[in-house]
């Protein structure tokens, strides 16, 4: 029987890799009609993999390095695909450290999906490669530092990005359509 450890990595090493096949799928710019609320919607998700982990006492290495798990995944043509897809909205303003400090600086979707991506890739290499302490110890560490960061910003882009779409429509094409729901 598996142990918590291991338990806990399978289920972030199956979100982590749902998140993945998701955020590939919409960078193809299959549905771009629906890329902004399926990606709100997929990063709100693992948004709570990271929260879990962030919650959770310091996942301990049994060694006192991090095991090399190879080459890490390519992650430019999803930020490539992202960037095309998001052409207009992908850039945003970023505060750089809400806590510390009022200075601002630009953002971008595209990259902070990506940077996600690579995180979360490089866990799953640890937990493919049989190694569940380390595969959690990465996707703790890097949620901490870096992706849980960026995963908050792109929903909260996200979450802003359709409200404008949602709620900034023109009154007369709003009115048609509900007239229209409600007659068909």
């Amino acid at each position: 029987m598996p142990d918590e450890t291991t338990l806990l990595a399978d289920e972030c090493a199956a979100e982590a890799r749902a998140w993945l096949g998701t955020v590939a799928e919409i960078a193809s710019g299959a549905a771009p009609e629906s890329a902004i609320p399926l990606l709100l919607l997929t990063t709100s998700q693992v948004q709570l993999v990271g929260g879990r982990l962030g919650a959770i006492a310091d996942i301990v290495l049994e060694e006192r390095f991090e095991r090399d798990p190879g080459p890490d995944t390519e992650m430019d043509p999803l930020r490539a695909g992202l960037a095309q897809l998001l052409e207009g909205v992908d850039d945003y303003a970023d505060v750089v450290d809400p806590v510390t400090s009022t200075e601002t600086t630009s953002g971008s979707l595209s990259n902070d999906l990506a940077v996600v991506a690579a995180a979360l890739a490089h866990g799953l290499a640890h937990h493919d490669a049989g190694r569940p302490t380390e595969a959690l110890w990465w996707w703790q560490y890097s949620y901490l530092a870096d992706w849980g960061d960026r995963a908050a910003m792109a929903v909260r882009v996200l979450q802003t990005l359709l409200a404008h779409i949602r709620l900034d429509a023109d009154a007369d094409v709003v009115g048609e359509a509900e007239f229209d729901a409600l007659h068909s």
